[in-house]
């Protein structure tokens, strides 16, 4: 079974139905769709694929650059983050790296790949599931090779102290750690401008970023890696495998950062619904919640007779359990805040499981 969201398909397979009578609270996609911008690029530039793309992603390259005010050279466009995690942690080959858990399970998949030491920064609920200052005190002692950091947490969507992040920046700068902040989800946070504009001062700075989820992309995938570090990203660039993008996800990162309406539709869509989802969850006594700032709500089930995702399967909704987070019980889910009409029906499908109907 997959270890991530999305696999409706298993699922529907499991209660014996077809995957288009699941609502899909499980992967984190803007339920906005697809913008109707790249749907009518798609449609016009066909012919695309009836030839390779540029190797080198040229447009692509150059379009990311114009958004985020740096060098092409800056950056690494690749097949959603994911792919991107493996390449960096190749490029960097640490001997030991510092996981804050509970967190994305790639990390310690690719870190283990090139055999890397593992130690794991544990936070918990009574932290708030948060780092705090000891984070940096575990640095200093430990002084692995690269630290990964998730702004906003998968599975939380808990964004670290702002000035906390910043010491944290400062720390593996002084100590020539890589820093590899994963920022997959910021985009969902307007006022968020993340670490891309301190890439010049920071050499050992990597960025994970993803359109996969902001634009509801998940079929055609696409994220980048950005760094002030220039021979670094050449060299990944030169050691990956030619053509990891397919040119209508190529075509997707050249036009759609551009789409200012739909980015304010979807901002205007997540203020709306957001702080309605977490207000009615928080309203369940059976349910601890977490406030979180992304497009999804970490929450812990504080019945443990009950299994919450086989019993919502049963109203063909699927959520996401995290018993495979390190830190984690089965008793953690992470659920996608979706449209007004799903986000209703998922809170009356948890009165009903939970007895508060």
């Amino acid at each position: 079974m997959s270890e991530h969201g999305g696999n409706v398909l298993e699922m529907a397979l499991k209660i014996g139905t077809d995957a288009e009578n699941i609502i899909d609270f499980s992967a984190n996609i803007n339920p906005l769709g697809m913008p109707n911008s790249l749907k009518t690029a798609i449609v016009e530039q066909l012919a695309r694929a009836e030839r390779y793309p540029d190797v080198e992603y040229r447009q692509l390259h150059s379009a990311l650059a114009r958004a985020h005010h740096c060098l092409p050279e800056n950056i690494m466009a690749g097949n959603g983050a994911t792919e991107l995690i493996y390449a960096v942690v190749q490029h960097l080959q640490p001997r030991s790296a510092l996981l804050l858990t509970p967190g994305f399970a790639e990390y310690r998949r690719a870190l283990q790949r090139v055999g890397c030491q593992i130690h794991d920064y544990a936070m918990s609920e009574a932290d708030g599931y948060q780092p705090n200052e000891r984070l940096l005190d575990v640095l200093v002692q430990l002084r692995p090779d690269c630290l990964f950091l998730a702004t906003p947490n998968n599975p939380t969507g808990l964004m670290p102290d702002a000035m906390l992040l910043q010491a944290i920046v400062q720390c593996c700068h002084q100590y020539q750690i890589a820093l590899i902040v994963d920022e997959a989800f910021i985009d969902f946070l307007p006022d968020a401008p993340g670490l891309i504009p301190q890439l010049a001062d920071f050499p050992h700075l990597y960025i994970l970023r993803s359109l996969t989820k902001f634009f509801a992309i998940p079929g055609l995938r696409l994220g980048y890696l950005l760094s002030g570090n220039l021979a670094g990203i050449q060299q990944m660039k030169q050691q990956r495998e030619p053509w990891t993008i397919n040119a209508f996800a190529a075509l997707a990162g050249e036009i759609i950062l551009d789409d200012q309406p739909y980015i304010q539709a979807t901002h205007e869509w997540l203020a709306e619904q957001r702080p309605w989802l977490y207000q009615h969850l928080a309203a369940l006594p059976a349910l601890q919640v977490w406030q979180g700032c992304a497009n999804y709500i970490f929450l812990r089930c504080l019945r443990s007779e009950i299994d919450l995702q086989q019993a919502l399967l049963q109203q063909h909704i699927l959520i996401r359990h995290c018993a495979n987070y390190p830190g984690l019980s089965r008793d953690y889910y992470r659920v996608a805040i979706k449209s007004a009409a799903d986000n209703q029906r998922l809170v009356i499908a948890l009165q009903q499981v939970l007895g508060h109907g």
